[in-house]
């Protein structure tokens, strides 16, 4: 072969040589994994591999790019290197322990960053890391929740103002002879008002609560003294409506709960509030508690017209009614069931039902015992 067509072959050869090592994989990376990864940055998702030694492995674009990086300087580092926060590091490490972790922090460039963790199953030792910049979402959150307080101040005064009003032209009426139909119709005007108050009330309740901005003051909250005072504040209600109100405590005494009194009082005023106004005349609610485990369990149990199966997967949404509440003309906000089930989180307790279509429900409550809480930090 001539010379030059022999150089030319060669430079192919080298040619051919280096495309196909290009277009493999290395040892260490799936290709099922690459296509994952070029997922996750189509998504904008953060992803990373993190190997037993606690080293990165595998790092998609979308995770240098949330995390302020270089292209490619991740791959190598350790988790304190690429994230700089000791709690980071603590949450991706516990998830080896807990079968998973997640934490919101700070990024860099003023990101909002979620950081969700979980053990490879396939590789013991290793860690899966997501990275989700949830900074938009949090900004229109906070607008949202600022809006709603904004809101219902400015609704409270005039409200207050007009419900007063009512209440006093409604005692001056009362002696004079006015027709009927004017006091009914100046009675009804204070009851809607009134429905109003209350749902303000309840919206700015609900925005503190969810912006953390209301301080729970923490301390042993004895759980039968607060059963018997939130049954003796509704028993007027209840009377009205025809239900019988009772409270059943176990013979020997509950140990006291860690949490905030007033709060917890809202949650269960809440409950029996539902409790009642849903059940029917001459039906009865069940106030109950008792140990299990490191828990305290409530149960709020009323005898009235269920949850239909459609509505269940919703019922602590805010504002969310069933349908048959509003048929039956029950009013209500629809936001003291979300109120309850944030009381019952930030205590880090937990909030569910049972309930059968036309045949009742039972709400329960379980809330860590103080002794086990304090315990545990």
């Amino acid at each position: 072969m001539p010379p030059d067509l022999t150089r030319r072959s060669h430079w192919l050869d080298r040619r051919r040589l280096t495309h196909t090592r290009l277009t493999f994989y290395p040892r260490s990376v799936d290709p099922a994994t690459e296509d994952l990864s070029r997922l996750a940055d189509q998504l904008r998702l953060g992803m990373l591999r993190i190997g037993h030694d606690h080293v990165i492995q595998q790092a998609n674009e979308a995770a240098h790019v949330l995390l302020g990086k270089n292209t490619g300087s991740l791959v190598g580092r350790s988790i304190m290197e690429a994230f700089l926060d000791h709690l980071a590091e603590q949450a991706i490490l516990g998830s080896l322990d807990g079968g998973g972790g997640a934490l919101e922090l700070d990024g860099p460039g003023g990101r909002r960053l979620v950081i969700r963790a979980r053990p490879d199953r396939a590789r013991p030792g290793h860690i899966w890391v997501l990275l989700e910049d949830v900074t938009e979402l949090r900004r229109l959150q906070r607008i949202r929740a600022e809006f709603i307080d904004n809101l219902s101040h400015e609704l409270r005064t005039p409200l207050t103002t007009i419900r007063l009003l009512t209440e006093r032209l409604i005692d001056e009426l009362a002696p004079l002879d006015v027709p009927a139909r004017i006091k009914e119709r100046v009675a009804t005007i204070d009851v809607e008002t009134g429905h109003l108050v209350q749902m303000v009330n309840e919206l700015l309740d609900l925005s503190r609560i969810e912006q953390a901005a209301t301080q729970l003051h923490l301390d042993d909250v004895a759980i039968g003294p607060l059963l018997v005072a939130g049954v003796a504040r509704l028993r007027t209600f209840a009377e009205r409506q025809g239900v019988e109100l009772v409270v059943a405590l176990p013979e020997t005494e509950l140990p006291p709960v860690w949490g905030d009194a007033e709060r917890l009082g809202q949650l269960l005023l809440n409950l029996l509030h539902n409790a009642v106004k849903f059940s029917r005349s001459g039906g009865t609610v069940t106030v109950s508690a008792s140990v299990e485990g490191a828990e305290v369990v409530l149960r709020v149990a009323d005898q009235g017209v269920g949850i239909p199966r459609a509505d269940q997967p919703r019922i602590f949404e805010r504002f969310f009614k069933v349908d048959r509440a509003r048929e039956r003309g029950q009013g209500g906000t629809g936001l003291g069931l979300a109120i309850a089930r944030h009381i019952a989180e930030a205590h880090r307790g937990r909030i569910w039902f049972e309930s059968e279509d036309g045949r009742g429900s039972t709400f329960f409550v379980a809330l860590p015992i103080a002794a086990v809480r304090t315990e545990q930090g």
